[in-house]
């Protein structure tokens, strides 16, 4: 079975809107894009390489789908750009009638069914990058094996949250994590089953 890897960046208030440019999601009146480049440095460019530096497929939700459409295929002699436009895409959306990026193809019928059979095909890991909606479906069918999330020393107060009321709980083990000279914490996690509760309380 293939793995799902979720990559992520996030505010330290857990906002994860328009990490890339001022432009790149104003939703919502959101005025804050571009939050997470001047903390950018080679070791972060290091990680993202080795978490793309193998054979996947994409798996998107539409709004991610669209901006990274809409830049990737302009980007020249880079090795981020060719892998991404090289890889094979999935991208689920009700709205959508088409995709036009190379080699995408749409998620038709129930999401959580449609993803659980591609990672039962044969095929390279499948990685989601933003996609914050799907990444609440993917939960909610237990199909994330893995969580990258960069962690950024900002605190906007408002836009997406990538966990927001009506995150389906779930436990997680870390696996590895870093810091980079900017601050930002780099941390893997796997899934781990459902929360552990208990309570601090004497009987």
């Amino acid at each position: 079975m293939r793995k799902i890897r979720v990559n992520t960046f996030l505010t330290l208030d857990g906002v994860m809107q328009a990490p890339g440019g001022p432009e790149e999601d104003t939703s919502g009146g959101f005025k804050h894009g571009g939050w997470s480049v001047n903390y950018w440095d080679d070791r972060m460019g290091q990680m993202m390489g080795e978490f793309m530096g193998k054979p996947y497929d994409l798996l998107l939700g539409r709004k991610t789908y669209e901006i990274f459409a809409a830049h990737w295929p302009n980007v020249k002699d880079d090795s981020a750009a060719n892998s991404l436009n090289n890889a094979k895409k999935y991208v689920a959306s009700r709205t959508l009638n088409s995709v036009e990026w190379q080699n995408s193809s749409l998620i038709k019928g129930d999401v959580g069914e449609q993803v659980s059979a591609l990672k039962d095909q044969a095929g390279p890991e499948i990685q989601v990058h933003g996609s914050g909606n799907l990444i609440q479906t993917l939960m909610k069918h237990d199909l994330i094996d893995e969580f990258q999330v960069m962690i950024f020393p900002v605190l906007l107060g408002t836009g997406k949250r990538l966990f927001a009321d009506g995150t389906i709980p779930a436990g997680l083990m870390l696996v590895e994590s870093q810091t980079s000279s900017t601050g930002v914490v780099i941390a893997k996690y796997e899934r781990a089953g459902e929360v552990k509760y208990g309570s601090f309380a004497l009987d």
